[in-house]
């Protein structure tokens, strides 16, 4: 990288000394005037902001396709930006034809012998970018990008062959970052596939229900008096946390004084994200939305609970709001091998689960890595000193 770093320095050096010349986007680029009728789009060739993918993520292909009238037409090379919720960074660099909505922009550029195409998406899909939209965004709930104020943007424009060695540099790092997403993915469906065979029992193993392997089954309760909310550290006068359901990124709600679950339990979420199940550490508090599990540690691990819940059919009763409730999952019936089996299946999935699932080592720690390599060049490398006249 430092290879490249000096070169990308010597053709400045060389090409641009003194600087280079910044341009608001519609000096450069314009928005696509051009029409395509319905008839010719199909699920691979309609783009609309529904299937542009968050995080810069490009996109995936359409559910939906219209049958009727003429839509936007956009060109291989042309940029196309979701414009509803611009806080959701959707952008895509157009490999073929296509067509899209009046909710993505389609940004054309008037003379590619100026401006590179490539140089151009990562130019709009930092985050400055990204922030200078929002700031111009209108509305509350569903804020809408400003056409007109986007095409006030300042980007730099440096000589072609600077900006065709920034997007070879940049280009290398997101593929290898693709490299490393492709060799996590390989390594959790091998962790599925050994799962899976561990945690599959013969006729010697003995089958009941969770109410007969658990000292307790209860569903959550309503918020504590004294609690600081929101995913801070715990503080010395809210030390305890507070679970609710949701992913867990989004299951601890906020810190409390006391605790009502003095021993590790298997939380499930019975709204919202049904089923979603993980460990927790002794003294929280659940709330409504989550059903706690306190598991007869005579008779069974919590983590071999936690596993074992990832390959059961949990479901969920009926009515208008699909939820679990207590009955229910005391009902589920699962396979509880001895206790020793238990640890040594538990210790297998403990180091797959942390190769693939842990940030702090393995392929998830050199990808998160290796973005935050991305990041820093990528922001050093599309800064520029404007030229002065």
């Amino acid at each position: 990288m430092t290879n490249h770093i000096s070169k990308i320095e010597k053709l400045i050096a060389e090409l641009c000394p003194n600087g280079v010349k910044h341009e608001e986007l519609r000096d450069v680029a314009q928005y696509s005037k051009q029409r395509i009728a319905a008839i010719e789009l199909d699920h691979e060739n309609y783009v609309g902001v529904d299937n542009l993918l968050p995080n810069k993520q490009g996109k995936t292909t359409s559910n939906y396709v219209p049958t009727t009238g003429n839509l936007t037409r956009f060109e291989s090379g042309d940029i196309l930006l979701g414009n509803i919720r611009p806080y959701l960074k959707k952008v895509w660099r157009a490999t073929h034809v296509g067509g899209t909505n009046g909710d993505v922009l389609v940004i054309q550029i008037n003379d590619k012998e100026e401006l590179r195409s490539e140089f151009l998406y990562y130019l709009l899909s930092s985050d400055d970018f990204f922030n200078f939209d929002m700031k111009f965004a209108k509305g509350a709930k569903m804020p809408r990008g400003n056409k007109y104020a986007i095409l006030k943007f300042k980007i730099p424009l440096p000589p072609l062959a600077v900006q065709e060695e920034i997007v070879k540099i940049l280009n290398s790092f997101k593929e290898l970052e693709a490299e490393l997403e492709a060799e996590l993915e390989a390594r959790k469906k091998q962790y599925e596939y050994y799962r899976s065979e561990l945690l599959t029992f013969g006729d010697g193993v003995r089958w009941t229900t969770l109410d007969e392997v658990c000292l307790s089954i209860t569903a959550g309760g309503d918020l504590p008096e004294n609690y600081l909310k929101g995913q801070n550290m715990p503080t010395k006068e809210f030390p305890y946390p507070i679970y609710s359901n949701g992913t867990d990124d989004k299951a601890l709600y906020g810190h409390t004084d006391g605790y009502k679950i003095d021993s590790e339990a298997v939380t499930i979420s019975a709204r919202g994200t049904i089923g979603y199940h993980a460990v927790r550490r002794a003294k929280f508090t659940p709330i409504v939305r989550l059903i706690t599990l306190i598991p007869n540690t005579k008779i069974i691990m919590s983590w071999f609970l936690n596993y074992i819940l990832d390959i059961t059919e949990i479901g969920h009763s009926g009515g208008s709001i699909p939820q679990l409730t207590v009955p229910n999952v005391k009902k589920i019936k699962i396979p509880v091998p001895e206790l020793a089996e238990q640890e040594r299946i538990v210790s297998i999935l403990d180091k797959f689960d942390a190769l693939v699932n842990d940030i702090s080592i393995g392929l998830p720690a050199e990808l998160a890595a290796r973005r935050l390599q991305y990041e820093y060049y990528r922001g050093k490398l599309l800064s520029f000193k404007e030229y002065a006249n």
